[in-house]
């Protein structure tokens, strides 16, 4: 695969990264989450919910039923936050405040299937209670109100049917009156109006009766509805009052939090993955360290540090060149590890350190130790190995790092730098011609079990070390330009793979001698004793005199 189909095959947003710098900006959600729960507390103690009355009342149904599924309830709970009731309610209290504020103070919820719990919040407690009263007054009235229009409405649909029948009972007895009046009247038709003139006559009555249970109205649902739990204001403690909106605010500040935990580090795109720093600086991660801790486990700290030391020593022990440790957001670790590794070198060899990392105190870390703090410009003593300290974040003069070491080790923080900076510092130095050795990763994510090593070749595994320098050539004898010619006699014999003076059977019947064990091969030394390094004939290079021969 490509590196150009790698990248189209690289998703938009890696989970794992996001994942990663999200938990590494711990902090930032942390600090969110502590806002919120104090500022959650403090509201709660100095802005306190305003008072709350509540108040129960008991609903009767007309139409109630066992199989009623609340319907019914929920019913009068919308009917309880509509602005007629809490028009009424304000009439009562001679309140100028809108309906549509006062919607806003109070809430209804169906406690069972007939009883209704009102909550009604106030400027104070007196408010509160007569705003509960003045609501629940209006309730009863308006649904007790509600119940006889239904009735009344009903009665007077009777009545209008009732009339009806006797406006069209009067007909009747009129046909029968006319009918009865011929000399020859018709049994068929006295006999249909005297039917029909039963019929109305008992519908008459029946509507009659109707409209007067009509009438009557609903009186146990008018004198069932009323309020059972008299309005009171409910106690409140200002310690759960505290701790419920601190856990509000604790949980609004941690989603805040992470919110801008996964925004950021999306926008800042900063790697914070082994493979991603290796990728981009064009280098492995040879060692990692710890973040430097400020109180606890420093043994530790110390402890790890001198093994990325000796790590690094075996690595350009044999090296006589220069070498420079470069820092990229880990100035202190860069220059602890540079005076670990000064100390360690100085047991065999002179060593100098050549200053030049900013405010980071390497003099001072320096102080007692067997090697010598060097500026850059200060000549080199013979014999002395010079380790070069210093950075490569933004503002780095790059034509610099050629007096700090031929080659270079990165100390780089995870998380500090973006990807476009990473790739300015690999393009920078291989400009200047300056192989890295290898990152140190500082402050990796315990987590990360991600491959710090590039395999794409040798080139990039070491940069710079990997592939060795070309041996030198040696001289080889001058070609003779004369036109060759084939010299007088007869051709030369070929070589015989059989000689014919052992027969072939006593060379099969004796037993191969035992493989003489392999030797480095030897220089060749000529007839007349000189052991100058010279071609042999086998080895040295085509030319005219050697040409027929092969």
């Amino acid at each position: 695969m490509t590196t150009a189909e790698k990248e189209k095959s690289e998703p938009l947003i890696d989970l794992q990264r996001l994942v990663v710098s999200v938990r590494r900006r711990r902090r930032l959600w942390l600090a969110t989450a502590l806002a919120g729960l104090i500022a959650g507390g403090l509201v709660a103690t100095f802005l306190p919910s305003p008072p709350t009355a509540v108040a129960k009342i008991l609903v009767v149904h007309a139409d109630d039923s066992p199989s009623d599924s609340g319907t019914l309830m929920e019913t009068d709970v919308a009917v309880l936050q509509t602005t007629k009731i809490a028009g009424d309610a304000l009439k009562k209290l001679n309140s100028t405040q809108p309906p549509e504020e006062f919607l806003k103070d109070y809430a209804g919820l169906g406690v069972t299937n007939n009883v209704l719990q009102v909550t009604v919040k106030g400027k104070d407690a007196a408010d509160a209670v007569a705003r509960a009263q003045a609501l629940s007054d209006a309730f009863i009235a308006e649904y007790v109100a509600r119940n006889q229009a239904g009735a009344a409405a009903e009665q007077k649909a009777l009545l209008d049917q009732r009339n009806q029948a006797q406006t069209e009972l009067a007909g009747i007895q009129n046909d029968i009156v006319a009918e009865e009046a011929k000399r020859n009247p018709n049994p068929a038709q006295l006999e249909r109006l005297y039917s029909r003139r039963a019929e109305l006559t008992s519908k008459i009555s029946d509507y009659d009766g109707r409209a007067q249970e009509a009438g009557i109205g609903t009186p146990k649902v008018g004198a069932g509805t009323q309020i059972v739990d008299a309005p009171r204001i409910v106690p409140k403690s200002l310690l759960k009052s505290a701790g419920t909106a601190a856990g509000i605010g604790l949980v609004l500040g941690l989603l805040a939090g992470l919110v801008l935990a996964a925004i950021g580090s999306v926008v800042k795109d900063r790697p914070v993955l082994r493979r991603e720093i290796s990728r981009h600086l064009g280098a492995s991660v040879i060692a990692q360290l710890p973040k430097p801790p400020r109180w606890f486990r420093k043994r530790r700290a110390l402890e790890e540090r001198g093994r990325v030391a000796k790590t690094l020593i075996r690595t350009i022990r044999e090296d006589d060149g220069t070498v420079s440790l470069l820092d990229l957001g880990a100035r202190t670790t860069t220059a602890a590890l540079a005076v670990d590794i000064a100390n360690e070198l100085a047991e065999q060899a002179p060593v100098a350190l050549v200053d030049e990392l900013p405010r980071a105190g390497l003099r001072g870390l320096a102080a007692g130790g067997k090697f010598r703090v060097l500026e850059r410009d200060e000549p080199r003593v013979p014999g002395e190995r010079r380790i070069g300290v210093g950075s490569i974040e933004p503002g780095t003069a790059w034509t610099d790092l050629d007096h700090l070491g031929a080659e270079a080790i990165l100390v780089v923080r995870a998380g500090q730098a973006n990807t476009e900076w990473l790739h300015t510092v690999a393009r920078q130095l291989a400009e200047r011609r300056i192989p890295i050795i290898g990152v140190v990763l500082v402050d990796p994510d315990p987590r990360d079990h991600t491959d710090g090593t590039l395999w794409d070749g040798l080139h990039t595994a070491l940069r710079g070390r990997a592939a060795e320098p070309a041996p030198a050539r040696r001289p080889q004898p001058k070609l003779d330009r004369t036109p060759y010619a084939r010299p007088a006699g007869p051709p030369p014999k070929p070589v015989e793979m059989f000689p014919d003076d052992e027969p072939t059977v006593r060379r099969l019947a004796v037993a191969p001698p035992e493989p003489a064990p392999r030797r480095p091969p030897t220089p060749y030394k000529r007839a007349d004793g000189n052991d100058a390094d010279q071609p042999t004939t086998r080895f040295a290079p085509v030319t005219q005199d050697n040409a027929e021969a092969l």
